[in-house]
């Protein structure tokens, strides 16, 4: 698998394509058509197959990602919403969606590259719209910058993900408390 998806939300799992956000370079993982095709299978929008993505939807998959990103921290931070972001997603999101099609061997799944970026832009309106906007949280590791929907309980968790922040973190955490025992001991 070429992708990440840490957060169980398309849209925010999309903003997610570009990593470190903080950092002077961040890691965007959208280089080519290619990678956002393999974006679109691998996160179950379309099924195997698909591969229509050209320069063009690339461009406006970047420009889906950052008003999504630019509306969310907007709503994260309770300031009023960007109006060109806000625009752009009202508009993909007008457009027809992912279609899934039943056939002899089951569900499958079918869009152009315009149709999944509808699919994420929907997702990203029923989280900033609906119930689910206020466990919006930034995974607090500096070089992820990743976007989740905190759902535990007291609402204090930390990171996108155990499994890949998490674990760093807290391994960083027991390396750092065994450097400063060892120190105290050499003292």
């Amino acid at each position: 698998m070429e992708h990440a998806f840490p957060c169980g939300n398309l849209a925010l799992d999309f903003v997610g394509t570009l990593r470190a956000r903080r950092n002077p370079v961040p890691t965007d993982v959208l280089t080519s058509p290619r990678s956002l095709d393999a974006w679109f299978r691998e996160s179950g929008l379309v099924d195997a197959g698909g591969g229509d993505a050209g320069p063009a939807d690339l461009d406006d998959a970047i420009a889906l990602r950052e008003a999504i990103y630019a509306l969310v921290i907007a709503r994260m931070r309770n300031d009023g919403y960007d109006e060109d972001a806000l625009t752009l997603v009202n508009r993909v999101a007008g457009t027809p969606s992912a279609i899934p099609r039943l056939t002899r061997d089951g569900r499958r799944r079918e869009a152009t590259a315009g149709q999944a970026m509808s699919s994420v832009a929907r997702e990203a309106i029923d989280i900033l719209g609906g119930p689910y906007a206020p466990p919006l949280k930034e995974c607090t590791r500096p070089e992820c910058t990743q976007i989740y929907l905190d759902h535990s309980r007291g609402g204090r968790r930390e990171w996108c993900a155990m499994q890949t922040c998490g674990n760093k973190v807290k391994a960083a955490a027991y390396r750092a408390r065994k450097r400063s025992a060892a120190a105290e001991v050499a003292v």
